[in-house]
Formats: C-alpha cells, structure tokens, sequence
C-alpha cells in the first residue's frame, strides 16, 4: 500500500494512493486524526472492499505534505555509506546522529526554501523509514518487524551553517522533502537492497544501493531503541551516498529554480523545485 498526507481545501488529510488518485482514508476511519495516529491500525485497510473503490480525488485536486507532518522524533543517520574510494576504512564505534524537527519538512512537489542567507543549500537524498509500532531496546532480530513502511528523503542542509555540528544546518523551514509517499513494509522484500538516485536538474549526482549503509537498517533501529523509546510515526532518516555537493570540486549547490529528485526502487520519486525563502511572507 502507499499512503500519504496532503491537503485540499486547506484542511489536512491522509489517504492511500491507487492508480487513479487518492482514497481518503479520513472519511472512512474519522476515528483517526492523521496517518500518524493511523499506522497502528493499518490492518483495518484489509478489511475494506477496495477492488472496485475509485479515487475520491486526482492528484492535480491535492497538496502533497510531509508523509508524516508531525512525527514525535526525526532522528537522522549521518555519515552511513561506504566510501567507495575508501572501501577498507573502519566501521566507526557508533552510528553518528543528529535530530530534525518536524517544522523543517516539507512535501512532494512543494518548495524547498533556501536560505537566502545561505550560498551553500546542498542535496542528501536518503530512504527514510516510518516505525509502526512502539519498542524499546529492540532485538536486533527483530527490528524490521518494527518498521511501517519506507519513504523517500531530501534532507536538504545549509552547510554553511552547520558550524560545530549539524543542528542549524538541518532545520531551516522547509529544507525537508518527505514523499511522496509511505509504501508499506511488506510491499519490499528487501529494503537492504534498493537502489536510491538523487538528480539536480535532471542530471544524476547521487547513486548507490541501500546495500552499501555502514549501519543497516536493523541496527540503526536497535541502536536508538536502547536510548530513546520508538513510537508509530517516529522517522529515521538512513544517511545519503557519496557525491554531496559540498566535496565536490568545484562545489555544487541547489539554487532558485533548480529542481531535485530522490528516486528508490519500489518506492518512488520525491521531485521538490528550490525557492528562495526571501520569497515566503512572515
């Protein structure tokens, strides 16, 4: 299955996407507020008639949100592809973390805001993960049993702001993109082995295999479970492949106008274009 968030009307809503557009989960389940509070329940989908269900509006109808628009932890993976130049190097101690807040995000096919202040707004495509249900010192064995469903990421970051560590760097509004949608953990047989393409303006500068994550995704779950109590909606973002803007030579950076896309098997294209955030009223 794959669900979203989106807005029409302005009013916040969450559905599963068919061929034909979107069915809107909220109508049928108003118990539930957002696809957050949703994803315990997701077994209630089985039990409805939806063979012959229509889309209860288009794509075009709606405005795509952050899959989770209010997820209790962003926790972000840095550093987690091997070096391809430097396949021998050491496995470091400790999965390397930092936090994204939830009001950073933004969703598919919306802007991402540079920084008008920044003149280094570089790209980080990565899989994100959604958790589906509540742990705690989770077993390594056990840790994708934990796991809703998969989505693609553009963790975009100000690097001239990350200054003694990635904080300020990785939450300026709308530097986020989250989409275009949840696709189910049992509809991936290997989410170990998918490959993610990250392209600026339509040339390709990110390219790798989930198989090459230093920590897989099991234990990155295992990891922050023993220090943080995981709950339905909580995201991890898996870390990026090589190619970043900023060790590039000369460096590459994403500017107004350009347009981004994190591409991943089985799972889909998040496509943002930038915008100046001098251009948004405050």
């Amino acid at each position: 299955m794959k669900l979203l968030s989106f807005s029409l009307h302005d009013k916040k809503k969450y559905g599963l996407a068919i061929p034909g557009g979107v069915i809107d989960l909220q109508v049928l389940f108003p118990q539930y507020k957002t696809l957050r509070d949703f994803i315990p329940h997701l077994h209630l989908i089985d039990n409805l008639p939806l063979s012959d269900k229509k889309a209860d509006y288009s794509f075009d109808e709606i405005t795509f949100l952050p899959v989770i628009t209010e997820p209790k932890k962003i926790i972000c993976a840095g550093t987690n592809y091997r070096d391809k130049k430097n396949s021998s190097a050491e496995k470091p101690s400790n999965p390397v973390l930092f936090i994204r807040f939830a009001d950073s995000q933004t969703g598919h096919l919306t802007p991402l805001l540079k920084p008008e202040c920044s003149n280094e707004f570089d790209f980080e495509g990565e899989m994100a993960l959604v958790i589906g249900r509540e742990g705690r010192n989770i077993p390594l064995q056990e840790a994708l049993h934990y796991v809703a469903g998969y989505s693609c990421y553009m963790d975009g970051s100000v690097r001239d702001w990350q200054h003694t560590w990635f904080t300020a760097g990785k939450n300026w509004p709308a530097t986020g993109g989250f989409g275009p949608w949840l696709v189910t953990a049992d509809e991936i047989r290997d989410p170990q082995n998918l490959n993610i393409t990250t392209r600026l303006n339509g040339q390709t500068v990110q390219q790798d295999n989930t198989s090459s994550m230093v920590y897989t995704l099991a234990e990155l779950i295992a990891y922050i479970s023993m220090f943080s109590v995981l709950s339905p909606g909580d995201v991890i973002l898996t870390g990026t492949p090589g190619g970043i803007g900023k060790k590039r030579t000369p460096p590459l950076f994403m500017h107004a106008g350009d347009s981004v896309e994190v591409e991943i098997d089985q799972i889909g294209c998040l496509i943002n274009v930038v915008c100046s955030d001098a251009t948004v009223t405050r």
